[in-house]
């Protein structure tokens, strides 16, 4: 038995419907996304909030993501029967129950127990994608065992070598979409990260064990829990093989890829069968570059302000890149917190959007219950907007929606936005 099969062996059994419904009681207090970040804060020590909520120097770009979508407004039409509508929504030739899926978070484990894995299974059970991230703790193998229509991100390595080693691991393992994210050439300034005594690989300090301390939840049902039942974490996906601890006073970790170029991704589409998608793009220029080598699709996405500050929000580029996309899929992540978010964006052309932060913070809070109650909010949220908007199905929004300032209505993938 491999070491995945072993690891997966040891996972719970996950959560049933019935059981994210009677966890909803739990979550009274919850009542949008918006509040799973303060109840995350008072959970998490310093140094793990700050990583997950913070963004690069000033953080302009992680406001610009929320100010986008107020620049938007609805005009909603009445007495129309919506009693039969729906937020279902295909992509990649399968339908999902809605038209959010989960984003790929880095080195979630940190902030929840197993958190890759509540939010694999969450998210199967709601019937909405779910993007492992490259720099998770759980071996790929067993995360897809838990939700098979499970996508792969990865932060490909510079090397030939290794790149193909880590792309034949994610075949083999049996992933059919595979998102490359490509705005990471060197890592950003995240000062934040400084401040409040995070890195990577965690360094054991006094620091860190009296934040420990000062959240006992997190210590007991997320650090101790995690080192307990599966030894010290790692990064068990970034390359073919293990990588290194992430709790280590003498291991590092490189960042940079800036060597990395269009001639690794025309490459690495002819390596790669499956679908295969780039993450990172703000520039209508790129996106002809992507859509030219024949690649499945593009996620509009400025790393939610994690990387470029002063980068311009995913909302403010999405239509623009949809004029020059042709058959690619578009789609979006960044600054959504509402069903109405999620609305704006199909209407200024996304085909799907994704979520990150929230979902997280669901998880640290109340692992698989927690996530699928964040998913149930935002599910409600989309059915409700859709009656109110006087629309049965998704693809009614664009003729709702007008500009914020203006009032006049969207030109549908216009391309110079």
């Amino acid at each position: 038995m491999s070491a995945a099969e072993q690891h997966s062996d040891r996972v719970a059994p996950a959560a049933t419907a019935q059981t994210a419904r009677r966890g909803t009681g739990r979550f009274g207090s919850i009542l949008s996304l918006d509040d799973l970040e303060p109840a995350a804060r008072r959970r998490l020590p310093r140094p793990i909030f700050g990583f997950i909520s913070g963004g690069v120097e000033t953080e302009w770009s992680v406001r610009a993501n929320r100010e986008a979508f107020s620049q938007w407004a609805f005009m909603p039409r009445v007495l129309n029967d919506v009693s039969e509508r729906s937020a279902r929504q295909p992509l990649f030739g399968r339908e999902y129950d809605a038209p959010f899926g989960v984003a790929p978070m880095g080195a979630a484990g940190l902030a929840g127990f197993r958190a890759d894995l509540a939010l694999a299974r969450a998210a199967a059970h709601a019937n909405i994608p779910f993007v492992l991230s490259g720099s998770s703790f759980i071996p790929m193998e067993a995360i897809r065992a838990a939700n098979p229509d499970t996508w792969f991100q990865a932060y490909l390595p510079t090397a030939r070598d290794a790149m193909a080693a880590l792309i034949d691991r994610v075949a083999a393992a049996g992933f059919e979409t595979l998102v490359v994210t490509v705005d990471v050439a060197v890592s950003g300034n995240r000062e934040n990260n400084v401040r409040n005594g995070y890195s990577s690989p965690l360094r054991p300090s006094l620091r860190l064990a009296l934040e420990g301390l000062r959240h006992p939840a997190w210590l007991a049902g997320t650090a101790l829990k995690t080192i307990l039942t599966d030894g010290i974490p790692h990064l068990e996906n970034a390359a073919a093989t293990r990588g290194v601890a992430v709790l280590s006073s003498r291991a590092a970790r490189t960042f940079t890829r800036d060597s990395m170029c269009w001639t690794d991704m025309k490459w690495l589409r002819g390596r790669w069968k499956g679908r295969l998608l780039l993450k990172g793009i703000l520039s209508p220029a790129d996106a002809v570059m992507a859509r030219d080598l024949g690649m499945d699709g593009v996620v509009v996405s400025n790393h939610g302000g994690r990387q470029l500050d002063g980068a311009i929000p995913p909302l403010r580029a999405l239509p623009g890149i949809v004029a020059k996309a042709g058959t690619m899929t578009v789609l979006l992540d960044g600054g959504i917190r509402r069903g109405a978010d999620v609305l704006k964006a199909l209407a200024l052309g996304a085909d799907f959007v994704f979520v990150g932060r929230p979902f997280l913070y669901a998880a640290a809070i109340g692992n698989e219950a927690g996530v699928a109650h964040a998913i149930d909010i935002l599910k409600q949220e989309l059915r409700r907007n859709l009656a109110l908007l006087g629309c049965n199905a998704v693809d009614e929004v664009a003729s709702r929606v007008v500009r914020a300032d203006a009032g006049f209505p969207v030109l549908q993938h216009e391309a110079g936005e």
